[in-house]
């Protein structure tokens, strides 16, 4: 699951300020690229050593005998959140009031999404966006928009579902982890309250439209605010959900969720198209104290197959039919 930034519609504004405090300093960029680069060292490193320590054969064997009950209540699942998901974009069809038939919102959602989760944000997430929604009659401020509610959805129900789970039934660190559990409890909290911040700004704020960096941003309404978070937090539990069955219910739900998470930060921060290899890096280095890592590969190579590319063969069949017959649509009668 795929990682993406949130703006609003693009009217034009004031010219945007001067950067001021770290921002603005010449050095800023320069540290920032710094410390990208040594996080993506430091994941690559771990993706070799924990390569070389697994015993591959091991991992195959597993699947071939994998129980059947497990294979098909992750199935369900993975479509109850790949259909979940296919509804964030009728919350900015809500939300800026343009009349495309839900159906229709779905598809385009499912698709940019599945391609987002194998291809990264800007090919699925945005670029297919925009070329289905302009092919479907949206303009480009409206497409913005639909698109930038959908990824604050997703966010900021994975602030709330990672505050939930760190601070109250926080997971089990190896041993050797310096963070500890309570620490964890502390970031949990935290992004908890950052969480149920945002509906609150919805519900209290005087001021609706605030100008960011030069674009226009429009407060939904806290109704809509609270819909986002549930949805979006729903989702990820679903996901979790997904390996969670993979893993025949041999590590608990709350701990598979919040490797989840973590997992889901790093592949963003690295830009690994699908996270390739970055998932499976973080569940070993968090979960091979828990259980032996041939099974949590064997549950990880599942989850691929399942929730990655049988969508994409899924997506790109539907895209090819939505590319064929997209015309400007009438506006919906209700």
């Amino acid at each position: 699951m795929s990682h993406e930034q949130v703006l609003d519609h693009t009217r034009p504004a004031r010219p945007p300020a001067r950067p001021r405090g770290l921002r603005g300093k010449t050095w800023w960029p320069w540290l920032v690229r710094a410390l990208t680069a040594v996080f993506f060292a430091l994941v690559l490193w771990l993706l070799a050593s924990q390569a070389r320590a697994i015993a591959w054969n091991e991992v195959w064997a597993t699947l071939r005998n994998y129980p059947l009950r497990a294979l098909g209540l992750a199935a369900a699942l993975a479509v109850s959140s790949l259909t979940l998901y296919s509804c964030f974009d009728l919350l900015g069809r809500r939300y800026t009031g343009h009349t495309l038939r839900a159906p229709t919102v779905m598809g385009v959602t499912f698709i940019s999404y599945v391609f987002n989760l194998n291809l990264g944000s800007l090919v699925g997430g945005v670029a297919f966006r925009y070329r289905l929604y302009s092919r479907l009659g949206l303009d480009t401020g409206v497409i913005t928009r639909v698109m930038s509610l959908s990824m604050l959805t997703n966010w900021i129900g994975y602030l709330l579902l990672a505050g939930v789970i760190f601070g109250f039934d926080t997971p089990a660190l190896p041993p050797d982890w310096a963070m500890g559990s309570e620490g964890l409890q502390l970031l949990g909290f935290a992004l908890l309250a950052i969480a149920l911040a945002y509906p609150l700004l919805c519900a209290f704020s005087r001021q609706r439209r605030f100008v960011l960096r030069g674009h226009e941003l429009d407060l939904p309404s806290w109704r809509l605010a609270l819909l986002q978070l549930g949805l979006g937090a729903a989702n990820w539990l679903l996901m979790s959900g997904v390996i969670f069955m993979l893993l025949q219910q041999k590590v608990a739900l709350p701990t598979v969720a919040g490797v989840l998470l973590v997992a889901a930060v790093a592949g963003v921060i690295t830009h690994v198209p699908a996270g390739l290899g970055v998932l499976e890096a973080v569940f070993v280095a968090l979960l091979s104290h828990l259980m032996p890592t041939t099974e949590l590969l064997a549950g990880l190579v599942a989850y691929r197959v399942i929730y990655y590319l049988l969508p994409l063969a899924a997506a790109s069949l539907f895209y090819l039919a939505t590319e064929s017959r997209a015309t400007p649509q009438a506006p919906d009668p209700r």
